[in-house]
C-alpha cells in the first residue's frame, strides 16, 4: 500500500467530503433479538485535510441521559482507491459506492480494538443536500453471528467544523 503525501479528498471522496462540518443525532445499540440495549446523543466534527498528517480526522462526542460521557478520534488516509483508518479505537476502511446511481452511500468495513474477533460492517445513506444521514452498523462475531446493531440518525448543524 503506497499513502500519498498530497490529495485532493474533495475530488477522489466527494461525498464523504460533503460530510464535513458538524452533526448531531442519536446512537441506538440493538441486540440480536431487536431488543433496545442502549442509546445516547452524538455530536461528530468531520474535517477533510485538516493538515495534521491525515487526509480526514473525526471527532466524536458522546453524551449519555445519566450525564456520562465519550470522546474518540478517528483519522484517515487516502490509498488504493480507499481511505483507511489505522489510528486510535479502529482499523478499517471507508469508500464510496460506485454503483449507487444517486452517489449518496459509503460502506466501510472495520474492527475495533476493544472488541477482537468482531467485525463491523457500515452503510451510511445522505440525503441529496447532505444535511441529513442514516447508518447502520452490524457487529458480527467471529462465528458470523450478529451481535448487535446500531442505528444512527442524524443531522447537520454546522457545515464549519470549527
Amino acid at each position: 500500500m503506497e499513502i500519498s503525501d498530497m490529495i485532493d479528498l474533495a475530488k477522489l471522496m466527494p461525498l464523504l467530503a460533503g460530510q464535513a462540518g458538524v452533526w448531531e443525532g442519536t446512537y441506538r445499540y440493538y441486540d440480536a433479538d431487536g431488543r433496545l440495549v442502549d442509546e445516547h446523543a452524538s455530536r461528530l466534527t468531520c474535517r477533510v485535510a485538516p493538515g495534521d498528517g491525515y487526509d480526514y480526522h473525526q471527532t466524536n462526542l458522546y453524551t449519555w441521559a445519566d450525564g456520562r460521557t465519550d470522546t474518540r478520534e478517528f483519522r484517515g488516509r487516502w490509498c488504493d482507491e480507499r481511505l483507511w483508518f489505522d489510528d486510535g479505537p479502529i482499523e478499517g476502511w471507508a469508500a464510496e459506492d460506485r454503483f449507487d446511481p444517486d452517489r449518496r452511500t459509503l460502506l466501510l468495513q472495520w474492527r475495533r480494538r476493544d472488541e477482537p474477533g468482531t467485525r463491523f460492517y457500515e452503510m451510511i445513506q445522505l440525503d441529496a443536500a447532505l444535511r441529513l444521514r442514516s447508518r447502520v452498523w452490524q457487529w458480527i462475531g467471529a462465528d458470523g453471528r450478529t451481535r448487535l446493531r446500531t442505528l444512527i440518525d442524524e443531522h447537520k448543524v454546522a457545515d464549519d467544523w470549527r
